[in-house]
Formats: C-alpha cells, structure tokens, sequence
C-alpha cells in the first residue's frame, strides 16, 4: 500500500520562491504593480513588448550600441598567423636555422617536444601591400585584401589554451571550463532578437576541403550552459532539411499542429505553474519557434530571390548547399531578418603536416566569401550596425612540425600570439593593432586577452562587460571571465 501523501510530496518539490509566492508574498508584487500602472510593472517583468518572441533584459543595452548584430566566422583549427597577415620578409633569411632557446620556452605541445631540432619555416606566400592603409596580405587571401580599409586586424590576440578543444571552448565562452554560457547565448539572453519567426542565436557548420584535419566541434560552442535552454544556438545543417524533424509528418496540416501546440501549451503552463522548473518555459518557447520555422526557414533559405551579381560576389559555391559560401550569404539573410548573432564554424585549419596545401584549400574556400559578406553587407547599408569578427582559437608556430623544405612544412599550436580581424558596427576600419617580435613568437606590443575581444563585442552591442553577469554557483559569472579584462578602445570607430 502507498501511503505517500499527494499533497506533501507537491510541496516537496517546490522551490523556496513557489512556497513563498503561494502562502501570499506575491501580493506584494500585485499591489506595486497597481501602483506602477501597466506600462512600468511590464517593464520590470521584463515584458516591455508582450508580442516580442525574444524581449531583451530589462535595462538592457546599457548605451547605445553601435552594432545590432554579430556574424562570428570561426576559423576552427588555428590559422597560420605567419602565413596570412603576420609579415615577416627577415625570416627568409633565417630557413632552417634553430628557433633560439630563449624563444622556444618550456610550454610545447606533445605533437613536436619530441623534435631533435626546432627549424625557422618562412612563409612560401608572397605578401603585397593593399588599401589606402598599406596594409601587408599574403597572397593566400587575395579577395580579402582588397577590403582591408574595412577591416581592423589584431595581430596580438592571445590565450591560456594550447589544445584544440579548451582553446575553442575558451573563444566561445570566455573559459576553457565546459558548462558555461557561449557568446551567442549570452548576446541571446542580453538583447534578444527583432525576429518573431527565427531563433536569435543560429550556428553553421559547412562542409571543408577535403584532406583537411579538421577537429570535432561540441555542441558547447553553440550552447546555453546555465543560461535558459531557449538561448541554444539552432544549427541549420546542409541539404534539403536544414532543421532536423521540423517538417509535419503526412497526414498532419498547419492547423492540426497549432491545436496540438495550443493544448500542449496549456498543458507546460500548468506544470510551470506548479513546479516553476524553467525547462519547462523553454519546452514552450522551442515548441512554438519550430512552428514559426516551418515556414521561415524554407523562405530563408531560398536564394532565388538573390540577384545573380550577388551570387557571383559570393563565389561558384553559393548554390551548393553546406558550402562555406552558401553559409556566408545565409548569414547575411539571417541577420538581415532580425537575428542577433550568427556564428559560421568552418574546420579543417589545423596544419601540422603539409600546410601550403592544407592551408591553401582552406583559404581558398573562404576567402572570396568573407569578402564578399563585408561588400555585401556594405553595399545594403548593414556594416554600419553589423559586427563581423573572422579569426581562429591560436595561431601556428614559426618552427616547422616534422620534414622541412622550402615548399613543404607544418606548424604546431601556438597560444602566445594569432591574428584576427573585425569589422562593422563599431569597428574603424583599415587599422592594425599591435606588433610581434621578429619569429611572431611573443607580442612585443599591445598583447589582446581573447577576453578581451569578447569584451569589445559586448561593447559594440551596447553592453558594458563587467555588469553583464549573472549570479551562478555563488559567482558573478560573465563572457569575459572573473578576471579583469578592458575594451580594445583602439580599433573602435
């Protein structure tokens, strides 16, 4: 026989705020909002527009912000500093000479501690310099370089990481410690989106170049952490189904998903009511967005409204679905119809082995495409409120990684210095920050935390980085890490 009290194993699982809000302390709340009037008690709800799918914190931005939203290209696997915008014409002479001791240091990764010798790889590419600021590209990225005076590039950024997954961990959350918040979720949370009909935070993951030694990708990069699950990244993946189980089983219409939604819906708000469990809010929340998406996303992702000069501005790939360039163009369609943060995780950069060839492909595939977002961006009058940040988790060293030749050479992980560019909203294009010493080993001037370039995000998005926290294991979490860290004042417009 169970002799479990119903009503006693209720109030067991109710927090202390519902035991509280039930025996009558929510009276409080009803006669302040009297004395509020309407407009200002759904204002400290956080309910300012009761039609907006995805409300911004009350309070939030905190200053006008310069940008309204964030195409994050994520260069997954390190890109070769060395090789790309880090010139250095002198290292030619040093081919195959040992990196001195007093550079090397004792932090290497297990890939190359085992090497006898550690021999100087020059750059095989040739470096021109372009734009009205002169600034020096390898020609690996000759489409970028013709939007330099876009664009300010870092050259300084460095980070605690070593290895691929904590490194990449670390440039989406601000920690190398799993469970926390990723940039688009934490923009999510802050500011919402202006679209009704799509999720404010969506990831791509395109395809790569074949032979390429791509790393896995975790769903933390895109994930909520201890945020509220309604704040996940949605992944649009390639093909014909962007949005896995999104479509309608046959034999189910519109109208007989909206009656179920609307009666499971009522069904979640009495659970929530009684349990105040917020999985249980999101369940709804997600509910109602895969609704919307069944007929947002097909229209999303139908380019033949795309005129056939922007297709070509975008490259051969734009028609081929899964492709970086097809990503490229989609993220300006996403942000162009209220999406907040856009994130596009292209893989393959890790080049321990023969980079010229790695490397090449890689860059091959999406240099004419980052170009392309920023002319396109431009040319619609959305630079100026879109943020675009292009950069990978670390950079490359200048010792070589196994067999040496003059066309021939890999590169191992390299935390202490990398290269990123960003551009858009709030950014002063055609400037360059900070310099390296003469292997790109160490930052010799104006050296940039990855936390810091989280910060300066944050900043151009209106929010001030040390009050954006939220209270979570007894500590004032943020993107960018309990530490001190300050904005890039430098590079903005």
């Amino acid at each position: 026989m169970n002799n479990k009290n119903p009503l006693f194993e209720h109030q067991l699982l109710q927090t202390r705020r519902q035991f509280f809000g039930n025996v009558g302390l929510r009276m409080g709340g009803i006669a302040m909002a009297s004395m509020m009037g309407p407009g200002l008690a759904a204002q400290a709800m956080g309910s300012e527009d009761p039609e907006r799918v995805h409300p911004p914190l009350p309070g939030l931005p905190h200053f006008p912000a310069k940008a309204k939203s964030v195409i994050y290209l994520h260069m997954n696997g390190g890109p070769s500093q060395l090789d790309t915008w880090d010139y250095k014409p002198n290292l030619v002479k040093q081919f195959e000479k040992e990196l001195p001791k007093d550079f090397l240091g004792d932090r290497i990764t297990t890939m190359t501690s085992g090497q006898a010798k550690f021999p100087v790889a020059p750059s095989k590419y040739e470096f021109k310099q372009h734009g009205e600021c002169g600034r020096w590209v390898s020609s690996l990225l000759p489409h970028t370089a013709k939007i330099v005076d876009d664009i300010a590039v870092i050259k300084t950024v460095h980070t605690n990481a070593i290895n691929h997954d904590p490194a990449c961990t670390f440039v989406m959350t601000g920690s190398e410690v799993s469970g926390k918040p990723s940039m688009g979720s934490w923009v999510s949370y802050g500011l919402g989106a202006e679209t009704n009909n799509l999720p404010a935070f969506v990831s791509l993951v395109p395809n790569f170049p074949a032979g390429s030694n791509a790393q896995a990708l975790y769903s933390r990069m895109w994930g909520p952490g201890f945020l509220p699950g309604k704040h996940s990244g949605v992944v649009l993946r390639a093909g014909a189904e962007p949005v896995l189980y999104l479509d309608n089983p046959p034999g189910v219409d519109r109208s007989d998903r909206r009656a179920m939604l609307d009666a499971l819906g009522k069904l979640n708000a009495k659970g929530f009511s009684k349990f105040g469990d917020p999985d249980i809010q999101t369940r709804i929340a997600q509910y109602e967005m895969a609704y919307r998406m069944q007929t947002s996303v097909p229209e999303l992702t139908d380019l033949s409204q795309e005129t056939q000069a922007t297709k070509e501005l975008y490259g051969a790939n734009v028609d081929k679905p899964g492709s970086f360039t097809q990503s490229a163009l989609l993220a300006r369609r996403l942000v162009e119809r209220g999406v907040r943060m856009v994130q596009i995780m292209h893989r393959g950069w890790d080049s321990h082995g023969n980079l010229p060839v790695e490397l090449g492909n890689q860059c091959m595939d999406t240099d004419q495409a980052c170009a392309a977002l920023i002319t396109d961006l431009k040319q619609r009058g959305m630079l100026k409120d879109t943020l675009v940040i292009w950069g990978g988790e670390f950079g490359r060293t200048v010792y070589s990684q196994g067999k040496l030749t003059r066309e021939r050479y890999g590169r191992d992980h390299h935390p202490r210095n990398f290269c990123m560019w960003m551009a858009g909203g709030g950014i002063k294009g055609g400037v360059e920050l900070g310099e390296t010493d003469e292997y790109s080993y160490n930052p010799i001037t104006d050296p940039v935390h990855i936390n810091e370039i989280n910060a300066t995000v944050l900043h151009c998005l209106g929010i001030d980085h040390e009050r954006f926290t939220l209270r979570y294991q007894g500590l004032d979490q943020r993107l960018t890490g309990v530490e001190p860290m300050k904005v890039i004042k430098q590079i903005l417009a």
